[in-house]
This record gives structure tokens, C-alpha cells and sequence, in this order.
């Protein structure tokens, strides 16, 4: 082991969200570990949290592989540390009528936003149990409590990661293992999100996306929560969302 400093596991650290709890935990003074199956994609993220004086590494991961995952895990806390918190941050956002979903597409949604859920949730656990201790984090969304037309293969997976989520929070709480579950209800200030209302026709107020350094916040701030006081589940939308 060559680290010092915490480990965090960021599973699915994109460009919003992901990169979001990148930096507020390399600003905690933890090393961040970012999981991704292309690691290049990370090289701008690495180079702004080392210019802040953080660190943070780049590890490739297939979620959807039980021994991608497994192996990862052991790399992580062999080369690296205890890690203290992990965060499945990964999901298929698809928008697909019924009529026209394939098979195999409804389970590829399924097995990166639910399946990989639960095994990046048993790997964490299996470290985490027997020293007593951890946080376990879930990326939910407007989809985990409920399902949109268009969006049966997505929300039959985000309501499955919740099942994953509550199942893992009532089995490892009482082991001292902290899980719990963030619906992010709306879309989050990204460049993609951006881009993609820019394009549309839609009609979206002012102030509707929310800050993804305002849900880092809310991760910190359930990591570090004491054990006579955890939250399980939160929601988080701007003041404009109709919910």
C-alpha cells in the first residue's frame, strides 16, 4: 500500500454528476479512485484536481461484469487503501417506446443501472463489513420511483438499484455500513444537459438544472453523517421542478 490519505470509489464518474463527487472528495483530502471503462475520458478531470492540489486515479471498469468488478476492488484496496466510501454513480438514461425496444436493449439498461449497483454494492461490502465501517452511495433518479413513457427499461432498473439500495442499507446498517440512496429529481448543470436543451423545443425555466456541486455537497455531507443520525434516502431538485 502506497496511500495514506482515504480512498474514495467513484463507479461511473462522468462528466456531471461523477466528476462532481470527484472534486468535492479530492478537496476532503481523500484519493479518488475513478472508475471507467475508458480511462482516457478522465485525463481532464486527473490534471484539475491535481493542479488543486488533490488526487486522484483513473482505473478502467466494466459494471457489468462480475469479475471487472471484483478485481478492481482487490486493486484498489491492495495498491491504494481502505475504501471508505464508494459512490455507483453508472445508468442507461433511455428514452424507448415500448413497441420499439429490443430485448437486449432493455437488459443492457438493466444490467448497467441495476445489475452494477449490486455488484459494486456486495464487492464494497465484502471490505467494508468486517472492518466495521464504510459508506455505500447510490445515484438515483426521477425514474427510481416513477416510471415515464418511453422509459420502461430505464425506471424497471433505477426502481430495481432502490430495491438494491434499501435491501443493503436494512443488512449492513446494523454492521456499520452506511448505504443510501440520492434521487436526483431533474436534470443535473452539465455541458451535455446543456447542449441537449439548447437543441430542443422545449420550454425550460431558469434555474431548472441542478448544481452538481450542490449534490457532492449532499454525498459529503451523508458520508460524514454520524451513526445515531443516518439518512438513507435523499431527494434533491431545484425549486422549480414540478414533482
Amino acid at each position: 500500500m502506497t496511500n495514506e490519505a482515504p480512498v474514495a470509489f467513484a463507479v461511473g464518474a462522468g462528466p456531471g454528476i461523477g466528476s462532481g463527487f470527484v472534486r468535492r472528495f479530492a478537496h476532503g483530502g481523500y484519493t479518488v479512485i475513478i472508475g471507467r471503462r475508458n480511462t482516457d475520458s478522465a485525463s481532464d478531470l486527473i490534471a484539475e484536481v491535481e493542479r488543486d492540489g488533490g488526487r486522484a486515479v483513473a482505473l478502467s471498469i466494466d459494471v457489468r461484469n462480475e469479475e471487472s468488478v471484483a478485481e478492481r476492488f482487490a486493486e484498489v484496496e491492495r495498491d491504494f487503501g481502505p475504501v471508505q466510501v464508494a459512490l455507483y454513480n453508472a445508468g442507461a438514461n433511455t428514452n424507448k417506446p415500448i413497441l420499439d425496444m429490443p430485448s437486449d436493449l432493455f437488459e443492457k439498461v438493466w444490467r448497467l443501472s441495476c445489475f452494477g449497483g449490486f455488484l459494486m454494492g456486495r464487492e464494497a461490502a465484502r471490505y467494508m463489513v468486517p472492518r466495521g465501517q464504510g459508506t455505500i452511495l447510490y445515484t438515483g433518479a426521477t425514474a427510481s420511483i416513477r416510471g415515464g413513457s418511453g422509459f420502461s427499461a430505464f425506471a424497471s432498473a433505477k426502481f430495481g438499484l432502490r430495491a438494491v439500495a434499501q435491501s443493503l442499507a436494512r443488512e449492513l446498517g446494523p454492521q456499520g455500513v452506511h448505504v443510501a440512496h440520492v434521487i436526483v429529481d431533474g436534470g443535473v448543470d452539465s455541458e451535455v444537459i446543456r447542449q441537449r436543451r439548447a437543441n430542443s423545443s422545449l420550454d425550460t425555466p431558469d434555474g431548472s438544472l441542478i448544481d452538481t456541486y450542490q449534490i457532492a455537497e449532499a454525498y459529503w455531507m451523508l458520508h460524514n453523517q454520524p451513526r445515531t443520525a443516518w439518512t438513507h434516502e435523499l431527494d434533491i431538485r431545484t425549486s422549480v421542478e414540478k414533482w
